[in-house]
């Protein structure tokens, strides 16, 4: 039997607005994030390989697991909101944390959102990931943590967005 146990931990919403309209900010975090393709890791036939596929496919550190388009589950309703959420992550840095840590998984695909906000404005969204990995309490989780920080705030100078001065602290 395992043990049981209860951890507090903090979390950082980041909300980065970005310059264009939201379908083409859309389209352009789709192009930087492009999708995970299942098939060809696992016709991989080692873990290098795995690591070499990651690298080719996902040129900014990032693939995208799962996208959905939270407007239209939304048709029918009061609400008229546009919003695209996605699980973005890589498998291969997160099995640097996983072996040391299975449960770094709630953490690892980041979820994040892009969305028009009241003011008409274009909004990238996401918790920060060095103080979601931080909580683990292991060093080596959190220099991962980090890590995905510093492929963050190149997400975000990509997609026009003005980087989070907590993105940037001692990661540059």
């Amino acid at each position: 039997m395992g043990t049981s146990s209860t951890i507090e931990h903090q979390t950082r919403r980041l909300l980065v607005a970005l310059p264009q309209p939201y379908e083409e900010a859309v389209t352009l975090y789709e192009k930087l994030v492009p999708p995970v393709d299942p098939a060809a890791f696992a016709q991989a036939g080692s873990w290098n390989e795995v690591l070499e596929i990651a690298a080719l496919t996902a040129p900014h550190g990032f693939m995208c697991y799962y996208r959905s388009d939270i407007g239209a589950a939304m048709a029918g309703s009061p609400s008229k909101g546009r919003a695209t959420q996605y699980l973005m992550g890589n498998h291969t840095i997160a099995e640097r944390m996983f072996r040391h840590d299975p449960a770094v998984m709630l953490h690892a695909p980041l979820r994040t959102l892009v969305f028009v906000g009241p003011d008409g404005g274009t909004t990238f969204a996401v918790d920060q990931p060095s103080l979601m990995f931080g909580s683990f309490n292991d060093p080596i989780v959190t220099a991962v943590g980090r890590e995905l920080d510093s492929l963050l705030a190149t997400l975000i100078r990509l997609l026009g967005g003005q980087v989070p001065q907590e993105l940037i602290g001692e990661n540059e």
